[in-house]
């Protein structure tokens, strides 16, 4: 083929919009390979309709302006990543900031606008740190043992959410110690089904293999009485009317509340490093110290979006651990952001179809997604005790404390002692010292909350 033949084949390309937009050349990849990554991530994030407005609603929340208000958060937060960090993370609310608005602040006796307010002016405390550069700085001090390890220690909690949505997996209701579900109820019974055709289709090298799964076990839970056909496949958004504007701003401002702040900002901070560091590794888009180049874009879009949420009645939004199903799908641009983006702005017209996909038939994709994520512990040295136990043990209290965002700061924490103790303490940044202060406040406001 003559030079001129080639440069008239990749012209169309070339010329696209998408293709300049998002640099999908650049990051080796394509138009439908991303599209087929947002709608994955899509799915695999579609039970987060259900599951944060029942938290919410638990607190006092109207429930359906609360649908309506994640859906909001979803697409501009989405929207947001696309254009303006170009990377294929979803933003949305996040299940541990909805716990601690419509369960822990309310059984304190704390109504839900001051929650909301809490939950504001963590998100006003991350824009300004973001701004000055200084989460930045955070991120890049964290040590590269704990870089490497952030995978494993999100894999085993995006692995257990899996678990535990197909019934495989359950909580003792007496020690709440975790035990084996019923592998016979009909939910476990199409996770696994779900699973083996994932398992296959991803061993052919099938494209969308998470999404066909999700699609399978969707159609075959109809006849086991697990996917609830909807009465409507269209209805119209219920109004945000009730939750608009009712953050309570002045109100948050009570240093009573300064414990549940704290407990905001530090376990969304963490969530959040680690989410944009383990999904952007799977991504491909780490450099070879583990950091990521221009980090602090992702970085205001969630501060942006865990500040205004609020607005609508929904708390912490952050880059969902959820977009790891995007990523394994091959999403690397923020063309699978603005995917999912349309697909749940389709929800406020369609929100009955998102309903019906059961957590049992996304439970596959989250299965599988956090077993291979457990990968990154092969290029930890876990013969150097100094640097492998304080990932053990990141990788334990996340599993332990049912919180990744915990799990990283444990493993901080217990790196900076481990090193004191070992007569390694030249090897600690100075800005880990510093660091392990309010990490120790954030474990004891923990324990007293």
């Amino acid at each position: 083929m003559s030079d001129s033949s080639v440069k008239h084949a990749t012209a169309p390309a070339e010329e696209s919009w998408l293709q300049r937009r998002f640099k999908l050349h650049q990051r080796g990849t394509r138009v439908k390979t991303e599209c087929l990554a947002g709608i994955t991530g899509f799915l695999a994030a579609a039970y987060l309709l259900i599951v944060i407005p029942s938290l919410l609603a638990a607190g006092g929340i109207d429930k359906g302006a609360a649908t309506t208000g994640v859906i909001i958060v979803f697409v501009l937060g989405s929207l947001l990543m696309a254009f303006y960090a170009n990377l294929p993370f979803m933003v949305g609310p996040g299940i541990g900031g909805s716990v601690l608005v419509g369960i822990t602040l309310a059984g304190d006796g704390i109504s839900w606008p001051i929650a909301l307010g809490i939950a504001c002016w963590s998100g006003i405390v991350f824009f300004v740190m973001t701004v000055l550069g200084l989460r930045e700085v955070v991120t890049r001090s964290v040590p590269q043992s704990i870089k490497l390890g952030l995978t494993a220690s999100i894999g085993i909690f995006v692995a257990l959410l899996g678990f535990r949505n197909a019934g495989l997996v359950a909580a003792s209701a007496k020690t709440n110690a975790l035990g084996l579900g019923d592998f016979t109820a009909p939910g476990a019974i199409i996770a696994l089904l779900g699973l083996l055709v994932a398992v296959a289709l991803q061993a052919r090298k099938v494209p969308g293999a998470l999404l066909w799964a999700i699609l399978f076990a969707t159609l075959i839970g109809i006849p086991f009485g697990v996917t609830h056909l909807p009465q409507q496949w269209f209805s119209l958004p219920h109004s945000v009317g009730p939750l608009l504007g009712k953050v309570d701003l002045l109100g948050a401002i009570n240093i009573a509340f300064l414990p549940f702040l704290f407990i905001f900002f530090a376990s969304e901070f963490f969530s959040t490093m680690g989410t944009t560091l383990a999904v952007g590794g799977e991504a491909g888009l780490l450099d070879e110290q583990g950091n990521m180049p221009n980090i602090n874009r992702p970085f205001v879009v969630d501060s942006i979006a865990a500040a205004l949420g609020p607005i609508v009645g929904i708390p912490a939004a952050t880059a969902l651990i959820e977009s790891s199903a995007a990523a394994e799908a091959g999403g690397k641009t923020g063309l699978t952001a603005l995917a999912a983006a349309l697909m749940f702005l389709l929800m406020l017209l369609f929100t009955p179809i998102a309903l019906m996909i059961p957590k049992e038939a996304t439970a596959p994709a989250l299965i599988l997604i956090g077993l291979n994520m457990f990968s990154g512990l092969r290029k930890v040295d876990l013969g150097n005790f100094t640097d492998g136990l304080p990932v053990l043990m990141m990788v334990m209290i996340t599993l332990i404390s049912n919180s990744f965002g915990t799990g990283i700061a444990g493993g901080l924490l217990f790196y900076v002692i481990i090193k004191v103790v070992a007569g390694k303490a030249r090897e600690v940044p100075i800005g880990l010292y510093i660091l392990a202060v309010p990490l120790a406040y954030y474990f004891a406001t923990l324990v007293h909350h």
